[in-house]
């Protein structure tokens, strides 16, 4: 009881800490509404929840230990020690961090730790403490009240005995280090993921507002090692944005046509697994690839046969696809500088007069999707929670979530309440490790020469599903589809799978049913491209902000830069050039696969350079404004 006491008292301080912090900078915050304020109070508990459990975890083992030597005065002096020293910590920081929010917008990191011993720290701590005296008293009071709440006499259990002393205190130490664990990831299953910054968006109406869910000591220990973000110059302002640009001005002429927008993103489709693609793979094979519905888009539609994921993991590709926003070095939804202000494709088309929404199948919070979604503008997130009230529990894949046949059909019915014009997009599940598929599609599907290979079929077919229960519907002519996958699978087939670009290469094309795009491209093209090119569609006439291009502007260059392993590689229509140490090292030709002829002496592109340390520049710099809009003081027209 000592201990749940104790670290109610925790909570109590931290959320006080928050009011202190809510209050000092409300002028930046705005208004708040009342409907705010439960998401905002629970989502600062889960904060918390983790703070204590980073920064109290050994005092609670400590604590809980089943052994006598807990009785010991020593053992508990020790342990009132280690609880006021790091609760005054905590205190110190939280409180410092309202007035260190004014100056910089951002919370307290790993970053001003690795800066703190710079020769004025000391000075400027003392400047800022004799300025803000009355926050110092604010923060010595709930020192005391840590201290005083820590002490004060309350009347012990009666010890247990002999054998059941151990084991009562074993199984409540054992519950409460599952319950930390549980806390820190956001639960227990297999879809969760250790909370990141990000996931504060999902319970504040404005990225500002999300800084007050957030909490030290987890800002500083989800940060070390991924915080610090310094923009290399190579170039002035103004050559830089001669060089490469991210925002993108609308032509004067441009109108605005409004069509629906439904988005796939499709798990681990790797380009390898399309004939029509890569069909030199299958040219000896009875099998003739394993997406032959996805094939049959591509040649009826606008296929883009050189098309390229901007990272490795699922985590890094809805940003890139929804936002124009690659990641780098670092994924960007991790990193402390993606809350600063954005307007991706749903935000754009909400203001449009667009509805939008999310699906994905699996649970609710599952890789911290919704919370990017409905930060990106998305207004729904429909998950597995959804479908099992509309459908019951008996579609769950023992795994991820719902089967994607069974989930996109569900899709299929929302869709029909939005209202048009809308945006919906889907990210599927089903084609993933353990690589499993629902056993009234086992026999119809190929065996396949990886474990993916009969999940990506099956993934096709319950594509080809969608579209046969929705192809008659109203809203289904006036759609533009888009197709992309997330990443390259684990699993290889072919052997230029294992190397760039193959290891990049993935599924993409766009598609309407009404014939209006046609074609294909065998230019360089990335997820970033895809916002881009349906705004360029739709007409968009409004100025926006983006690291891609539009794939039908003749003007654009087909360049595509990733970063993989310590290194920067761009994909041209020729070459790979492999930029690292501020210099490109090393081109290869696209087909020389095992790397056997360096081609930097006799094919060297000084452009190309230069547009790869443009891109750098850029991504950095507005990481470091943590802003990722067009500035409202530049002309509109091209």
């Amino acid at each position: 009881m000592l201990t749940l006491y104790r670290t109610v008292l925790l909570y109590v301080v931290l959320m006080l800490c928050r009011v202190v912090f809510t209050l000092y900078n409300s002028e930046i915050f705005g208004g708040f509404e009342w409907s705010e304020l439960p998401q905002l109070i629970y989502g600062g508990l889960r904060f918390d929840t983790i703070s204590i459990c980073y920064a109290f975890g050994v005092w609670i083992v400590l604590s809980l230990l089943p052994v006598h030597l807990r009785e010991k005065r020593w053992y508990k002096s020790t342990l009132f020690w280690y609880f006021a020293v790091v609760g005054a910590i905590c205190v110190a920081i939280n409180i410092s961090d309202a007035i260190y929010f004014r100056y910089t917008d951002k919370r307290f990191t790993a970053e001003e730790i690795l800066f703190a011993d710079n020769s004025n720290s000391v000075a400027l701590m003392l400047k800022f403490a004799a300025e803000n005296l009355h926050l110092v008293a604010v923060g010595l009071a709930l020192i005391a009240l840590l201290v005083w709440g820590y002490r004060r006499k309350i009347e012990p259990q009666a010890l247990l005995k002999r054998w059941s002393y151990y084991a009562v205190n074993t199984v409540v130490l054992c519950l409460t280090i599952v319950a930390c664990i549980a806390g820190i990831r956001g639960g227990l299953s297999r879809m969760a993921r250790p909370t990141a910054i990000p996931y504060s968006l999902k319970f504040a109406t404005t990225s500002s507002k999300a800084n007050i869910v957030l909490s030290n000591p987890f800002c500083i220990i989800r940060t070390i090692g991924n915080s610090v973000v310094t923009a290399p110059q190579y170039f002035d302002s103004k050559a830089l944005n001669e060089i490469y640009t991210t925002y993108h001005m609308p032509k004067a002429d441009r109108e605005f046509c409004p069509r629906n927008v439904v988005i796939f993103v499709m798990e681990s489709m790797s380009a390898e697994n399309s004939a029509f693609l890569c069909p030199d793979l299958y040219a000896d094979s009875d099998q003739r690839g394993y997406t032959p519905f996805l094939d049959s888009l591509m040649q009826n539609g606008y296929a883009l046969k050189r098309m390229y994921a901007n990272g490795k993991r699922s985590i890094q590709a809805l940003p890139s696809v929804w936002g124009s926003i690659p990641s780098l070095v670092e994924p960007f939804v991790l990193m402390p500088q993606s809350l600063g202000e954005s307007r991706p494709l749903p935000t754009l088309l909400r203001e449009k007069g667009y509805s939008t929404a999310f699906f994905c199948g699996s649970e609710r919070g599952s890789m911290g999707f919704d919370a990017y979604a409905i930060s990106a503008g998305f207004e729904q997130c429909i998950s597995k929670e959804d479908y099992e009230k509309a459908h019951g529990y008996n579609d769950f894949d023992g795994y991820w979530g719902i089967w994607d046949d069974k989930f996109l059909s569900f899709m299929g019915e929302k869709i029909d309440s939005l209202q048009e014009p809308f945006l919906a997009s889907i990210f599927t599940i089903s084609s993933h490790h353990p690589f499993v598929v629902p056993k009234e599609w086992e026999e119809r599907l190929p065996e396949g020469k990886t474990l993916i290979q009969p999940c990506a079929a099956y993934l096709d077919g319950s594509l080809r599903q969608f579209f046969d229960q929705n192809r008659d519907k109203e809203w289904f002519n006036s759609t533009i589809f888009a197709f992309v996958a997330d990443h390259v699978s684990c699993e290889h087939y072919a052997e230029r799978t294992n190397c760039s670009p193959g290891d990049f290469h993935v599924i993409g094309l766009l598609y309407t049913p009404d014939g209006s795009l046609r074609g294909c491209s065998d230019r360089p093209a990335s997820q970033i491209d895809i916002m881009p090119t349906l705004l360029g569609i739709l007409g968009y006439d409004q100025s926006y902000f983006a690291y891609g291009r539009d794939l039908f502007d003749p003007q654009s260059r087909p360049v595509t830069v990733v970063y993989d392993n310590g290194v920067y590689k761009a994909f041209t229509e020729k070459h790979i050039h492999i930029f690292s140490d501020g210099a490109v090292r090393e081109i290869y030709d696209i087909a020389d696969i095992k790397r056997t002829q360096n081609l930097v002496q006799s094919a060297y592109d000084k452009e190309i350079e230069s547009y790869i340390k443009a891109y750098i520049q850029q991504y950095y710099e507005h990481a470091e404004r943590k802003s990722y809009i067009v500035p409202a003081h530049l002309p509109t027209d091209k």
